[in-house]
């Protein structure tokens, strides 16, 4: 365990968890825990609350300190267990219910559903729960509440009394069209602030407040950092940043790629301030090594380069890939599925990955793989990830029958217009101009392996001569 802690966990499972139970029993001895197995010991039918109860039993006598009970759902063990007194069982199905249970209900046992999820994210919800600690004064004084029924609610507020709800509340009930109304009002309000000189950018001209893009790079960094989730380009403004460099991920994804060429990757990263390395997460663990102490992050591909993966797998490697150190996850849609029409596939193959991401503090991003797609398919693909609230939309693998493209950035910027998601062109960008191409369409990410070429000739250095052989042979 990350903090050095090790339990006396009482474990059991009925028959559906039983295969399960074996494998977290190996992985909890593993790390130096205390494991009492209290069945079952095969896989023959067993009665799930009889297994339940002596887990609970276990961890309220104090013979335990924690208990983990697994059968098909995990919702008939918390229940059962639930009836110990002193028992707090909470069912966990990923790492924001297990850290949730902990931080906010101090739960002592631990239910799981062997139907519900692998081995693998299994562990990573078991590592995550014995790891977090209920500290916060707020959460156990409701906690001694939970353990103290009888002492009843509080006395209800009068409507003087009764606080106001917080400003995050009040702003999720604010509907899409009323903070664009706010915004405008504010935008009203504030007048266009004048430059002296009557000098301006590109993007915005004369009115420019000195506090966009291209302006004022840090500006825009500072309000990332003030939890702007993205900065988006207006469509067709023609915008190029000045530090086009933290616009673009810094890309090897070929099959031959090796540690060294990684390595010679992060530094080049790292010199130039491009937003991240994105590389195969066989080399996640690599990067993030050589990026430790650096702004510029490590991205991950998911299902690459096909995404006809199933939605567990694409779950599972999106959640390694960041639990070995990926900050963002670019994953591959099933095509296939999104042509035959399947939207409600497609719809659970990205939710399930965002979900990894949410529980990981990740950006996600989708790929569409639009060279194989119809207008009509782009757009239902856009509208399945802004269902699944993923972070952005991608155009393409760059190992497709065709690469990024002004009119598919274009679309899929207006069919996610007013989410706060952002856009990805990628495949087949090798130099400013293309960049400027995509920028200008709407693009808020560029992925390439020719981002230190494309920079250089943004920043005026003059390009390789026609006939040079190219950076990268990679159409990524």
């Amino acid at each position: 365990m990350p903090d050095g802690t090790r339990y006396r966990i009482a474990l059991g499972a009925d028959h559906g968890g039983f295969d399960l139970k074996e494998q977290l029993k190996a992985w909890l001895n593993q790390h130096g825990h205390s494991v009492e197995d209290c069945g079952t010991h095969d896989r023959q039918p067993a009665d799930y609350p009889r297994i339940a109860q002596a887990v609970a039993q276990r961890v309220a006598d104090g013979r335990a300190d924690r208990g983990i009970i697994i059968d098909g759902a995990g919702i008939g063990s918390a229940m059962a267990a639930n009836k110990v007194r002193g028992v707090r069982a909470a069912l966990c199905y990923d790492l924001s219910s297990a850290r949730n249970s902990r931080e906010h209900n101090d739960a002592n046992v631990l239910t799981l559903g062997a139907r519900l999820i692998g081995p693998g994210l299994a562990e990573q919800i078991v590592e995550t729960w014995l790891a977090t600690q209920c500290t916060e004064e707020r959460h156990r004084k409701r906690v001694a509440m939970i353990e103290s029924p009888d002492a009843g609610p509080s006395p209800a507020a009068t409507p003087a009394e009764k606080p106001a709800p917080p400003p995050e509340n009040r702003l999720q009930e604010l509907s899409t069209e009323d903070i664009q109304r706010v915004a405008e009002r504010i935008r009203q309000l504030l007048g266009p602030a004048q430059l002296a000189g009557g000098c301006g950018c590109s993007c915005c001209g004369p009115s420019c407040s000195g506090h966009c893009a291209q302006q004022n790079p840090e500006a825009v960094r500072g309000l990332l950092g003030m939890g702007a989730g993205r900065i988006g380009n207006r469509l067709g403004s023609g915008a190029i940043p000045k530090d086009l460099a933290a616009y673009i991920d810094h890309t090897a994804l070929k099959p031959e790629t090796t540690p060294d060429e990684v390595r010679k990757l992060c530094a080049e990263a790292a010199e130039f301030g491009f937003a991240t390395v994105c590389i195969n997460p066989c080399y996640v663990k690599l990067a993030a090594e050589c990026l430790k102490g650096s702004p510029v992050k490590v991205c991950s591909v998911i299902g690459f380069p096909l995404g006809a993966n199933t939605v567990e797998t694409k779950a599972l490697e999106a959640r390694r890939a960041i639990r070995d150190g990926a900050r963002e996850i670019d994953m591959v849609i099933n095509v296939g599925a999104l042509k035959g029409r399947d939207d409600d596939w497609v719809y659970r193959d990205i939710r399930a990955v965002v979900e990894a991401c949410e529980d990981g503090r990740a950006i996600s991003k989708v790929i569409l793989e639009t060279a194989l797609l119809s207008d009509e398919e782009k757009v239902r693909a856009c509208h399945a990830a802004k269902r699944a609230r993923a972070d952005f939309v991608k155009t393409s693998t760059g190992f497709g029958p065709g690469g990024a493209t002004a009119h598919d950035v274009a679309l899929m910027t207006q069919s996610v217009a007013g989410t706060g998601m952002g856009v990805k062109a990628s495949g087949g960008i090798r130099s400013f101009a293309d960049a400027q191409k995509m920028i200008e369409a709407g693009a808020t990410r560029i992925g390439a392996s020719a981002g230190i070429k494309i920079v250089k000739e943004a920043q005026g250095a003059p390009a390789a001569p026609s006939g040079a052989a190219p950076q990268s042979k990679e159409k990524y």
